[in-house]
């Protein structure tokens, strides 16, 4: 979908963008393919898409995958979708074709919901899916926490969102961009390519700058799943001031001979900061201090 196409398809159904909901819609063709490219797409996968807009993205997934759950929140574009890809139909049509298109027929689903509010409310089994997406840059960052805290949880998350947050989701320690979001994506995500998209692939181009990352599920998980919730409470706590010492922070939550006890056996000074201490350190010590024997 050109940029031209997205402008008639908007001025004919008089629908003007809400900034709100992060309306931004990706239409350059070279990117949009670098993200479908980015997803090493089958026929077998699944994908779920989160803000479609008017479908460009939505198009090509459907060309390359088997099935696409497409959540939009805005009513006036889920209309479009619905025409577009004539959704009602039990095959997909080739938009403005009118005619099913042969051989093995992609499935897309198009919600009308809040996709956060969905995944918070609906927990379901994404093991087998893929998020692809250019996420509305307001809720990115939540939605990627939920999917990557979920039991099962996609097996690769390839989204455009703020270069900012591409930056921390990419992130190690000691980089000034590591924090918070970084260690609970991390925790089942390996961070494995990004690439920037100028702001003039996007209509309307937005003020920021925007990245697409990579991230694809680990292999082994680095924690059990009953030491995830004293991982998350670590890791809050520790970056919620940044300049003091991690120590002084969490113990106001475990016993200061705890916390020595602790920090000595994994090699940390009690005078560190949380950002010096790295995902697989933060990872050992969430299972020491949510261990009886005080061992990980």
């Amino acid at each position: 979908m050109k940029l031209s196409e997205m402008r008639e398809v908007l001025a004919v159904r008089g629908i003007h963008l809400t900034k709100s909901l992060g309306q931004n819609f990706l239409h350059d063709g070279n990117q949009l393919r670098r993200i479908v490219e980015a997803a090493e797409l089958t026929k077998a996968d699944k994908v779920l898409e989160i803000g479609p807009g008017l479908g460009p993205l939505t198009e090509l997934l459907l060309e390359n995958a088997g099935e696409v759950l497409a959540i939009e929140k805005d009513a006036r574009l889920v209309e479009v979708l619905r025409e577009r890809f004539d959704v009602g139909q039990a095959s997909r049509l080739s938009p403005g074709s009118g005619k099913s298109e042969t051989g093995a027929t992609p499935v897309l689903r198009l919600l009308h919901d809040d996709a956060l509010g969905f995944i918070r409310r609906e927990p379901r089994d994404w093991s087998d899916w893929k998020l692809v997406a250019n996420l509305p840059y307001s809720v990115a960052s939540p939605i990627l926490v939920e999917l990557a805290q979920a039991a099962k949880r996609p097996e690769r998350m390839v989204v455009t969102l703020q270069l900012e947050v591409a930056r921390r989701l990419m992130a190690s320690a000691d980089d000034e961009n590591y924090g918070v979001l970084t260690l609970l994506v991390q925790l089942d995500y390996e961070p494995r390519a990004w690439f920037k998209i100028p702001a003039s692939c996007f209509f309307p181009a937005p003020d920021v700058d925007s990245a697409c990352v990579v991230l694809v599920r680990r292999a082994q998980p680095l924690l059990a799943d009953g030491h995830r919730e004293t991982f998350v409470k670590i890791v809050k706590r520790a970056f919620s001031q940044r300049r003091k010492m991690m120590m002084k922070l969490i113990k106001l939550d475990w016993p200061e001979d705890r916390l020595t006890a602790a920090f000595a056996q994994l090699g940390i000074a009690p005078q560190t900061r949380a950002e010096a201490v790295g995902l697989e350190l933060f990872a050992r010590l969430a299972q020491i201090l949510n261990s009886p024997t005080g061992q990980p």
